[in-house]
């Protein structure tokens, strides 16, 4: 086990490991300690009231969410980060949601998958550390295993976990993604920030679905993101007509979060909008084939909800879109479709333009 000497060593090394998190394309670090006895108790509720839906992974793995120590034994720290996503040059979000022959897909998932580009930075900063202290154990991690990121981020100070349940930073705002590092090396802490949502519920007031039941607590089971993006099955009924253009996620909560008017734009090319994805047209995504959907998207986090799923999603859309030939040639294209779910959601949706 690397094991730096002094508190003055220590806290050097955590100054040099902020620089060359930096270097790597990385807003910020932290580290946290491995009690997360807090959040475990929050999940064990938020699970009890069955709020995560289809999404039995999120009870599968036991304690191992809640104890980093015994998903990779060793660990004493878990050094955070954040990169920050929002592209710039994306069309404007709210005009795209606002134009019925559009899809909307939400910000984050424009470009490369961030769990390819986070990973691969998380890796070379880990061994830039290993350089400077010789061999230590560790394991990265971005969205890939049982990890309670946003805890972690919250307890190394990147932010505050916000009344939309998303990581919020007072400079910042919540446009970022979150890696970790678990590690055996015992660095200093870094010390967590107070939180700043005061009495505002804009990101409550907004949910098209009000997935927001309650300050602080998110049931999955009716947010858009759930639907579009982990939901296989068919979207219930009572959702579709709410859900307007959203095809692959949902901004809304924070679109208009006031903290995000200090949201910082992306220097990365790799979350650049590819494919035309920050403002499609509708008709056009429902008629690529599945080769298509697959050599597009390659790369793409989209691609993993499959060509089924996207063909779902797309028909609601077209389903709560302008009545026109253009949009009732598409549906109609796709009545006879093998997929029983494809039949299904593309019915609705010229139910919708009777």
């Amino acid at each position: 086990m690397a094991d730096p000497n002094t508190v003055q060593s220590s806290r050097a090394l955590l100054a040099d490991m902020q620089v060359w998190a930096r270097s790597l394309g990385f807003q910020q670090l932290g580290v946290s300690d491995i009690d997360l006895s807090a959040a475990e108790e929050q999940l064990q509720q938020w699970l009890a009231k069955g709020f995560h839906g289809e999404m039995e992974f999120m009870e599968r793995h036991g304690s191992l969410r809640s104890h980093p120590e015994q998903l990779v034994p060793g660990t004493i720290r878990v050094i955070t980060a954040r990169m920050d996503y929002w592209p710039e040059t994306a069309a404007d979000a709210w005009q795209v949601m606002g134009d019925s022959d559009l899809g909307f897909v939400s910000r984050y998932a424009l470009g490369r998958d961030y769990h390819k580009v986070m990973r691969k930075r998380l890796l070379r900063l880990s061994q830039r550390i290993e350089e400077a202290v010789g061999a230590m154990g560790y394991r990265v991690f971005t969205d890939s295993a049982p990890v309670l990121e946003k805890a972690l981020a919250q307890k190394s100070g990147l932010g505050w976990i916000g009344k939309h349940t998303n990581v919020l930073n007072r400079d910042n705002g919540s446009y970022f993604f979150l890696g970790e590092i678990y590690t055996d090396l015992p660095l200093p802490l870094t010390e967590p920030v107070t939180e700043h949502c005061g009495s505002c519920t804009a990101c409550i007031d907004i949910c098209p679905t009000q997935a927001i039941v309650a300050p602080y607590e998110l049931d999955a089971r009716r947010c858009i993101s759930y639907l579009t993006i982990e939901l296989r099955g068919s979207i219930p009924v009572e959702f579709r007509p709410m859900m307007g253009n959203r095809i692959y996620g949902c901004d809304d909560c924070q679109l208009v979060c006031p903290w995000n008017k200090f949201a910082q734009m992306t220097t990365e090319s790799a979350y650049l909008p590819r494919e035309g994805l920050d403002a499609p047209k509708l008709v056009d995504l429902f008629s690529w084939t599945e080769a298509e959907f697959l050599q597009r998207l390659e790369g793409s986090p989209i691609r993993r909800i499959g060509y089924e799923c996207w063909l779902r999603n797309i028909a609601i859309a077209l389903g709560n879109a302008e009545t026109s030939d253009e949009v009732l040639s598409a549906l109609n294209a796709r009545l006879e479709y093998h997929s029983e779910l494809i039949r299904e959601h593309v019915l609705w949706a010229l139910e919708q333009h009777c």
